[in-house]
């Protein structure tokens, strides 16, 4: 029997972005067209054994050549927001030097599209594809990445430093870091646990240094802001407060402390110790990577449930990522993932909404002077492309429609409870490359037929094109389709 608490429209306040989001590499295909350079995620995909069935992002969902259709469908759905990738190997072939003016020309169309649709553009310069000339030269671990990364944000601000409404430095850092260089599931694909804490820090003073240029440059008086996957955290048995601490070290403060406080956690480094010695950390890195944001950015999917391992038993390790060998938890091995009880969505990833207002009121309790934004949130389904009795075509996601409904639902009781949220970006705009996992999952509410490129919407972009429209969230069982 519907409840007044499910029954009550919820309404978003005047000026929250209802946006969804993508990535370059994802999407954008044309791999080797008008200059752009190989990055290290088309040298990942073409290394055998590296994704699902060998896929690659060389043609993904041809953004690149459907852009307008792809910009009137943004228009079409009453997207507030468009929350998009700058490839960097498009703008740098190498990683260094004078800017690519194709590359370029490419994302101010982008832009000027956006704006003509009065869409706000939210430009992220960093989602995982590293030019692969830096790659060579040691990558993240590599201090002069970092500096390469900041005048890679300065040629792009002075490009499109007018007309970008908020600039992001990195999209989860913890991936880049931990997952690239640590457990070898993502590119560039090593398995070094003092790497990846190398990798953290250069990350973070990337993002520092690239946020100075961008003030630097840009004209139009934008906001900036940093992405970070959170791990939301339970524990289990006994030491589960120390299984949770340590994790939350590695997954969230080793972001959080530095950026938002100027400091890594005491705890992270001794919990480390024995992998590395934090050598890489200058003098003056925590003042450059401590830069005031506009916006905190918040990915979220699902939780964690950590414990610690008796040494005895077959050690778990569901943390719902693809076990390639390596570990993305350097000095943690003793801590076990645990699997997390139902529903999960098609990544195996549990539907856990109360985890996202969780996050978010801890967020607020912590820096309770820091505006936040939700810059991802969706799920994987099984969807199912069916055909009308007209021929038209439709995806009936009723899962996607439920998870949707309930996190934006908990995130309106975040908002009640005082806490600055400024908008939501679903993910993704459309299916895509899952990294990894290659065209297997599909989190899009807009299905790609990859055959045809032809674009459908799903019963779920019906039902946010409502929201986003009208700014309150609809109602269960509501008519879409």
């Amino acid at each position: 029997m519907p409840t007044a608490a499910n029954t009550q429209q919820l309404t978003f306040p005047a000026g929250f972005l209802l946006g969804s989001a993508t990535a370059a590499y994802q999407i954008e295909g044309a791999a080797d067209e008008d200059g752009r350079g190989p990055s290290i995620w088309d040298t990942y995909s073409h290394t055998p054994g590296r994704t699902w069935n060998g896929d690659t992002g060389d043609v993904a969902a041809d953004h690149y050549h459907r852009l307008d259709e792809d910009l009137d469908l943004m228009a079409s759905l009453g997207l507030k927001a468009y929350r998009f990738s700058i490839a960097w190997p498009r703008i740098q072939p190498t990683g260094r030097g004078p800017a690519n003016p194709k590359g370029l020309d490419f994302y101010s169309r982008l832009v000027d599209g956006l704006l003509q649709r009065d869409i706000a553009p939210v430009a992220t310069l960093y989602h995982w594809d590293l030019p692969q000339a830096l790659e060579d030269e040691g990558g993240w671990t590599n201090r002069e990445t970092a500096y390469a990364f900041a005048d890679y944000a300065r040629v792009v601000g002075e490009a499109l430093g007018d007309r970008v409404a908020i600039w992001t430095t990195l999209n989860e850092p913890w991936c880049s870091a931990y997952l690239g260089y640590g457990a070898g599931a993502h590119a560039p694909g090593r398995s070094d646990g003092a790497a990846a804490l190398s990798a953290v820090h250069h990350l973070n003073l990337a993002h520092g240094l690239a946020v100075q240029q961008l003030r630097a440059v840009t004209t139009n008086d934008p906001q900036y802001s940093v992405t970070l996957n959170f791990h939301v955290l339970r524990g289990e048995g006994e030491g589960a407060d120390e299984a949770v601490r340590r994790i939350d070290a590695l997954a969230n403060r080793a972001f959080t402390e530095p950026l938002l406080r100027g400091h890594y956690p005491q705890d992270l480094i001794e919990d480390t110790a024995a992998v590395t010695d934090w050598a890489f950390v200058q003098d003056g890195d925590l003042d450059r990577i401590h830069q005031p944001l506009d916006l905190l950015g918040v990915n979220y999917y699902a939780t964690t449930t950590v414990r610690l391992w008796d040494g005895v038993t077959p050690r778990q390790n569901n943390d719902g990522h693809k076990d390639m060998g390596g570990s993305p938890w350097p000095g943690s091995t003793h801590v076990e993932f645990v699997a997390q009880e139902g529903p999960h969505t098609a990544m195996g990833w549990n539907i856990d909404p109360d985890g996202l207002e969780e996050l978010l009121l801890d967020l607020h309790t912590r820096f309770p002077d820091q505006p936040l934004v939700i810059t991802e949130n969706g799920a994987a389904f099984e969807d199912q492309l069916s055909t009308r009795p007209d021929g038209s075509h439709a995806v009936h996601d009723p899962e996607r429609i439920d998870y949707l409904h309930r996190h934006f639902v908990a995130a309106h009781r975040a908002l009640a409870a005082g806490v600055d949220l400024r908008g939501y970006f679903v993910w993704s705009l459309m299916d895509n490359f899952e990294w990894g996992y290659g065209y297997s999952k599909r989190f899009g509410i807009v299905h790609v037929d990859y055959e045809t490129q032809r674009r459908t919407l799903k019963d779920s972009a019906v039902w946010y094109r409502e929201l986003a429209t009208t700014g309150s969230i609809p109602l269960p069982g509501a008519r879409v389709g």
